[in-house]
């Protein structure tokens, strides 16, 4: 289609400049400066005198005029096109935008591109299987919620989450994780990453304190950053976060104490009361991050950490990411009362809520019990899965691994340093999306490799295997 004329030029009779000039000034301008693009087609005479209301002889002057300025390219029996100037097309239009804000330089630094050689590939870590997806039911369900109305809850009003799902979400959360809270202490949001900006937004200011685990979530680092906080890393064992080494300062406090990410370790319940004693002694809200509570397989259950505290100091995060999909955008908090409102507002004015039919969709697929079949399902197959890839890897020279516990993706351990990124390399020439796991760390020192399982191919346990133990040999030689 040819350029559309008035967008670029008002031709004006009453001005100083003749009418063609007024055409070949703004034309040529738009040329310059980008905004028409090089090879851009232009109208015939005819036809631009018809878009301007102007005569064919004022649009042929106009015309003459850019191509004698080499702006334009005419031939005969074809329409004109644009020609960037030699200099122009050296340059770029986008210099003359402002520059990014210090908050934009933190927004724009995504930490988590950096602990992966591919865009994207195989096992992924924290990646669920979509070939395990109810896609049929998931089809049916959201069909009929789509032909609903739903009133209010179909504007603006309840936007921090219908009603319905909040309300199964809060039953759920009672049975299977210990929490006694009201559907209104529930907020649904787009996902984790969502709800952690969201909340870190509300929460500090910039150079304030924030606890992460080390190694831990990138996400919850690029929410940090975001914000301008000061990240404290603080150390991890087989339990988790170590409760005596987090800083007196911390405002906020992001843990995993389930399934810690990524080392895998479950924050035993002495550790857990001592973490809600500390944060309640110096004014902390600790972020508990229930990833994926759904999949554990050993030992007995603990409640959520926000079961013990749900009140004052501790907000709890889940999603439908590792049980469903991660592009369904569906997550949810559970929060203090006194910050249902701010975190209500806030919500609101991000513009980070979930899609409607998309919840009431959740919300039936865990009413009608669907959800429980579900989990039972993926569970029992993403344990098997986890189990075969470390049947497969845990003897290989090198190589530390610990039978995963629960989750869809499990960390490697090397035992000498300098071997990471040749095993990384190895497994990305194959298609696996392996992440470093040095790049978790901010203070250890820890070298290895993270890699999700829940996607797992009966011949991949032995291929990575091959893979890896090639790498370490080929290091050794």
């Amino acid at each position: 289609m040819p350029v559309y004329l008035p967008a670029f030029c008002h031709p004006d009779p009453c001005l100083a400049d003749t009418l063609p000039v007024q055409v070949f000034a703004a034309l040529g301008g738009a040329i310059r400066a980008g905004r028409i693009s090089h090879g851009a087609v232009l109208p015939s005479t005819r036809h631009a005198a018809t878009m301007l209301g102007l005569s064919r002889a004022s649009l042929s002057t106009a015309y003459d005029l850019l191509r004698a300025e080499g702006l334009i390219e005419m031939r005969p029996g074809c329409r004109p096109t644009a020609r960037l100037p030699a200099v122009a097309l050296t340059g770029s239009s986008e210099t003359m935008l402002p520059a990014l804000s210090q908050r934009g330089i933190a927004m724009a630094c995504d930490p988590r591109s950096a602990g992966y050689l591919l865009p994207s590939g195989r096992l992924t870590p924290g990646m669920p299987d979509e070939a395990v997806f109810p896609a049929d039911l998931w089809a049916q369900i959201l069909r009929r919620q789509t032909r609903l109305r739903h009133g209010d809850e179909s504007g603006y009003v309840g936007y921090h989450g219908a009603a319905r799902l909040r309300a199964v979400l809060c039953a759920r959360l009672a049975s299977d994780r210990g929490l006694s809270i009201s559907p209104d202490q529930i907020l649904i949001t787009s996902g984790t990453q969502a709800s952690l900006s969201l909340i870190t937004q509300l929460m500090t200011d910039p150079g304030d304190v924030v606890a992460l685990e080390d190694p831990g979530y990138l996400g919850a680092r690029a929410a940090f950053l975001a914000c301008g906080a000061r990240i404290h890393p603080v150390p991890v064992d087989e339990q988790g976060m170590q409760v005596e080494a987090l800083p007196s300062s911390a405002r906020l406090i992001y843990i995993t104490p389930s399934n810690q990410f990524p080392l895998g370790g479950r924050m035993g319940l002495d550790r857990r009361l001592a973490l809600l004693k500390k944060a309640r002694e110096q004014g902390a809200l600790i972020l508990e991050d229930d990833y994926d509570s759904e999949f554990l397989w050993h030992g007995r259950e603990i409640a959520a950490l926000a079961a013990h505290d749900a009140a004052t100091s501790c907000l709890y995060l889940g999603s439908a990411s590792k049980s469903l999909l991660p592009g369904l955008r569906i997550g949810w908090m559970a929060v203090p009362k006194s910050l249902v409102e701010p975190l209500r507002a806030a919500l609101r004015t991000a513009g980070c809520a979930a899609n409607l039919h998309a919840q009431y969709a959740l919300a039936e697929l865990m009413e009608s019990g669907h959800y429980r079949r579900h989990l039972r399902r993926i569970s029992r197959l993403y344990h098997q899965r986890g189990q075969a890839l470390h049947d497969a890897l845990h003897q290989i020279p090198g190589l530390a691994s610990v039978a995963p516990s629960g989750g869809v993706q499990m960390a490697l351990t090397l035992t000498s340093k300098g071997q990471e990124q040749l095993c990384q390399a190895a497994l990305a020439k194959a298609g696996y999306r392996a992440a470093r796991l040095s790049a978790l760390c901010l203070n250890a020192s820890q070298e290895g490799l993270v890699i999700g399982f829940a996607a797992l191919r009966p011949d991949d346990p032995d291929r990575i295997a091959t893979i890896l133990r090639d790498a370490l040999s080929q290091a050794i030689n």
